[in-house]
């Protein structure tokens, strides 16, 4: 397996501000454990790539009971050729750190053993997680849980949330860098290609991926979730996007129409340093605290922007 790393971002070393906010003193998770955080993409992405089907850290504790303060557990939603752990090193224990039940599955895989997921057709896919989600808050007794998803994963929930009643158990939607608006036949092909699936890039049309074609901008799929409202009342949404997303193009493709209850967020805005790309996003530190003030706005915490340099 191949693995580009576009601009292996000032990322993991914008932690500055976030030393406290991401790091050793965040509080245990509501098992009592403190997690370490990957904030590397390349680190991340090949442990969890070799060990597929298996929780990022921090996830699927079944006997985990939202608290109070995060009374909503968190179900994360993988992308487009990723599965559960590889795309969660460091959301999963981050969240759990921070004192949430945290939960993580497979969908849209050929088989349910692949280590490349996400797939199959979107609204099959969107089926599992609502399947995922009823167990989810059957275990904890929670009547809602919010969703953090990259790429499909920030775009399918919609889906669920639009067509399979998911307006009812579904608190917020975080999504990185999510294809809300489609990519191109290029954007999806460099996907695979960063991911090093694809042998060459040009080979894209000989994997079996529906929900590759259902996200290219235009597709009948994206037309019919995206007529009528893309957002519903009484969902909380937030984006979070790069401008050096080369996956979803252009990136503006990824934010939601302006609406009360949607937060559209660029990462550049808030920190120019930060180079993180499409796949990078979701180890990134600065989304990571975007991600987890969208799940708690009543207690937000700064954003880091400060390069810490290596001592000579």
């Amino acid at each position: 397996m191949r693995i580009i790393v576009r601009a292996a971002a000032v990322g993991a070393a914008l932690l500055g501000a976030a030393g406290l906010a991401l790091g050793g003193a965040s509080p245990a998770s509501a098992a009592g454990i403190t997690y370490p955080v990957n904030y590397s993409f390349a680190s991340g992405f090949v442990a969890g790539f070799l060990e597929p089907n298996t929780p990022p850290a921090g996830a699927n504790d079944w006997s985990c009971k939202p608290s109070a303060a995060h009374p909503y557990p968190v179900v994360l939603v993988h992308g487009t050729f990723e599965n559960e752990n590889d795309d969660w090193g460091a959301a999963s224990p981050l969240l759990a750190d921070n004192g949430y039940c945290v939960f993580a599955f497979d969908y849209g895989g050929a088989t349910a053993a692949s280590a490349i997921q996400g797939t199959g057709e979107i609204a099959a896919s969107a089926a599992q997680l609502e399947t995922f989600v009823h167990q989810v808050l059957a275990a904890t007794g929670a009547s809602k849980v919010d969703l953090v998803g990259h790429s499909q994963g920030g775009m399918m929930p919609r889906y669920y949330i639009k067509n399979l009643g998911g307006a009812s158990t579904v608190n917020t939607l975080v999504a990185l860098a999510p294809s809300n608006n489609g990519t191109t036949l290029d954007g999806i092909t460099e996907l695979g290609d960063a991911l090093g699936i694809l042998e060459p890039a040009n080979d894209f049309l000989s994997l079996s991926c529906e929900a590759c074609v259902e996200q290219e901008a235009g597709s009948p799929f994206l037309t019919a979730l995206n007529s009528g409202a893309e957002t519903l009342p009484g969902v909380n949404y937030t984006v979070i996007e790069t401008k050096y997303d080369e996956v979803v193009t252009p990136y503006t493709n990824a934010f939601l129409p302006a609406a009360s209850n949607v937060t559209n967020i660029l990462l550049q805005n808030q920190c120019g340093l930060d180079a993180s790309d499409h796949l990078e996003i979701a180890y990134d530190p600065i989304a990571m605290v975007d991600m987890l003030n969208a799940l708690d706005p009543a207690h937000p915490q700064p954003v880091p922007c400060e390069v810490v340099l290596p001592v000579a």
